[in-house]
């Protein structure tokens, strides 16, 4: 049987992946309202918002993730200097 300390680390290892990854693929893709249930759809959109997380990461300028995202979706320039960001590395 595991201590409380073992358990309270868990439970808070568990939490943090949620409050970060699992947050912001709500929030900014509204997984969690996603309708794609059949065959590999859900898997395969799945990969497709954590590289484009991914992505976003990768630029340095000082800009909050949830800005870069509306940004690559409203300005074609900047998204494809992402896009570019990704064969430089």
């Amino acid at each position: 049987m595991p201590t409380p300390e073992v358990l309270l680390a868990t439970v808070r290892a568990h939490w943090t992946i949620e409050n970060s990854l699992h947050w912001q693929l709500d929030v900014w893709f509204r997984e969690d309202a996603a309708r794609n249930r059949k065959d590999n759809g859900p898997g395969n959109i799945a990969v497709l918002r954590r590289r484009a997380l991914d992505v976003v990461r990768r630029d340095t300028a000082k800009t909050s993730l949830s800005l870069k995202l509306k940004r690559a979706g409203w300005d074609e320039a900047f998204l494809r200097k992402l896009i570019n960001n990704i064969s430089t590395a």
